[in-house]
Parts: structure tokens; C-alpha cells; sequence
């Protein structure tokens, strides 16, 4: 059997994890750079409500950044304040 201690198996899933969680800036990514390029088309099909176009979409883009802070959060989390060590 190999030598792999407790502390070093969580280390290595927590690792893992984190790089999961990281996955979770793709679809913000994705999802902003669609809205952006409605919200150009939308201006160019009609800029006298290039206000109102731009306000919204910048509201859809902070919401859908959410999702991609949350995910590096939790890696940060996982990383440096691992709280699965204290459960050893």
C-alpha cells in the first residue's frame, strides 16, 4: 500500500475541487460575451434606446458574474482556509 496519509488525500481532493469550482467562470464568460453581442446588434437595429439596451445589459452581465465570483470563492476557500483539515 502506498503512503498516503489522511491530510494529504484531502489536500489533493481539495485541490481537485478547486479546479472544479473553476470551471464555473466558463458559462459567465460565455453568457456575458453573448449579451454583449445582442446588446450591439440591439443598438445598431435601433439607437435611440441605446440607454435603456445598455442599462440592461450591463445589469444581465453583473448578475451573470455572480456565478463566476462564487465559483473562484469557493476554490480560494479550498486552497487557503481549507476547513476539511480541521475535520482530521
Amino acid at each position: 500500500m502506498s503512503n498516503i496519509t489522511n491530510e494529504g488525500l484531502v489536500l489533493a481532493c481539495s485541490a481537485v475541487g478547486a479546479g472544479l469550482a473553476m470551471i464555473a467562470g466558463i458559462g459567465p464568460g460565455v453568457g456575458q460575451g453573448y449579451a454583449a453581442g445582442q446588446g450591439a446588434a440591439a443598438v445598431g437595429r435601433n439607437p435611440g434606446a441605446k440607454g435603456n439596451i445598455m442599462s440592461t445589459m450591463l445589469l444581465g452581465q453583473a448578475v451573470a458574474e455572480t456565478t463566476g465570483l462564487y465559483g473562484f470563492a469557493v476554490a480560494i476557500i479550498l486552497l487557503y482556509a481549507n476547513p476539511l483539515i480541521k475535520k482530521l
